[in-house]
């Protein structure tokens, strides 16, 4: 019998159900891995393409409310969204196992199983595997996401493919939802790393306490849970691309640990003394304007020079007016593929409400709009009230506000010129902090040599 062409992923706790489940599995499919250890799962995905992963919901005594399955089914889909997870589960913890189906697993099964129904959903997950990367590789060869046409974006992506070629970091500036995480992940695939590892941290995500030994990894007897040698997110990322997500976001005190690793290149497990070098290319990204948290001396200048080689700003969808309606369909043609839906089209008044709106989530709000109203509409016609955006009215600004911004505005030119354009002798003047003048002067369009 010619065994399939896949890579099957088990995870659980209990050596026998490993050693049964891959011992049947290999019978039918090429490769198969086993973990006991949730923990590594990071370092395996991050070295092998699995196609599918077998995961049960508890790995801890005393904790059998799945909700360690849940976080680990989490994490695998943001490291690998196109594997494909099966969720193991005991009789009785079905609940868990349905709410795992809305976070994105692909089926469960019942501990102890049938092989027959293990069999069957396995080459079912391995087929769905096998139409996402199929369906990816097509789209990768116009364009495996939308860009868009409008100028600002275009001019963006322009200088990503450029600095793509290089190894410099980069900084990626932009608010929530603008797509900072795929402009990091085309940085690498148009680099000469695509064919290693891209490891993506959300430092906004990362507990203080767990901070270093996440990033840097920790030695065995470490810390109480170190029981074996672990690599840290930078090591993963060895010859590869590691992007620090929300870095604006980093406590001070680690501020200066991030930035020794990134200025010397080598990386040092908790528990060793043993530094060890590293070859990464750094993407970073934040919301945040790191030049006034600089001036607030809630960011290290240090670092923020570090990091910032080249910054990318990506802009908001209210400033890409002419993309609003392109990636409105390009986004429903995403969902009716997702819920497997006939054709669906939008009524003429949500394409002007779509137009109009601020849209101050950016894509990932139109994204969970356009998504809700698949999911509700009838008839195949999205209206407005499946779209569910709130009443739409265009902002004015009063005369008053108009004029006291006028007086603002002159005043701080005024201080500027009396300090012969010194921030800090003009900030003290204006009883302002200096990342408070900064806001003014970018507030007011105000230019400074």
């Amino acid at each position: 019998m010619k065994k399939t062409n896949a890579s099957i992923l088990i995870i659980d706790d209990q050596e026998d159900i490993l050693f049964a489940s891959k011992v049947y599995l290999k019978k039918y499919f090429e490769n198969i891995y086993t973990l006991n250890n949730p923990k590594n799962i990071v370092e395996l995905l991050a070295k092998n393409a699995i196609d599918v992963v077998l995961l049960d919901m508890n790995y801890r005594l005393g904790f059998e409310d799945g909700r360690e399955g849940l976080y680990l089914l989490k994490e695998i889909k943001t490291l690998s969204p196109k594997t494909v997870v099966i969720l193991m589960t005991a009789f009785g913890k079905v609940e868990t196992a349905v709410e795992g189906l809305k976070s994105g697993a692909f089926d469960y099964i019942l501990k102890p199983w049938e092989n027959k129904k293990l069999l069957e959903s396995v080459k079912q997950a391995v087929d769905k595997a096998r139409k996402e990367q199929k369906k990816t590789k097509d789209i990768e060869i116009k364009e495996d996401f939308f860009v868009g046409s409008s100028e600002i974006i275009k001019k963006a992506y322009s200088l990503a493919d450029k600095v793509a070629k290089t190894d410099a970091n980069v900084l990626i500036l932009g608010e929530n939802g603008t797509g900072k995480f795929v402009l990091a992940h085309h940085i690498h695939t148009q680099s000469e790393r695509k064919n290693q590892p891209f490891i993506a941290v959300d430092l906004g995500s990362l507990n203080s306490n767990i901070f270093e030994s996440e990033l840097f990894g920790y030695a065995k007897g470490a810390f109480t849970d170190a029981k074996t040698d672990t690599a840290g997110r930078f090591e993963m990322a060895q010859n590869g691309t590691i992007f620090l997500d929300e870095i604006g976001n980093v406590p001070l005190h680690l501020q200066s640990k991030l930035l020794q690793v990134i200025q010397t290149k080598m990386v040092t497990r908790l528990g060793e003394t043993k530094a060890r070098p590293l070859n990464v290319r750094i993407i970073t990204a934040t919301n945040l304007n790191l030049k006034l948290e600089v001036a607030d001396k809630n960011f290290r200048e240090d670092l923020y020079y570090r990091i910032n080689t080249m910054e990318i700003v990506l802009p908001p969808l209210r400033e890409r007016h002419e993309d609003k309606i392109p990636l409105a369909e390009y986004l429903l043609d995403k969902m009716i593929e997702k819920y497997n839906r006939d054709e669906i089209t939008f009524d003429k008044k949500v394409l002007e409400q779509i137009e109009k709106h601020a849209w101050n989530g950016n894509i990932r709000e139109m994204e969970n709009k356009i998504e809700r109203a698949v999911i509700l509409c009838e008839n195949n016609t999205i209206t407005v009230s499946d779209l569910d955006l709130e009443t739409i009215t265009p902002y004015e600004e009063n005369s008053d506000d108009i004029q006291l911004s006028s007086v603002e505005k002159a005043t701080v030119e005024k201080a500027l010129l009396k300090n012969n354009n010194n921030i800090s002798k003009t900030a003290e003047e204006l009883g302002l902090s200096r990342g408070a003048l900064y806001r003014r002067l970018e507030k007011f369009n105000i230019n400074i040599d």
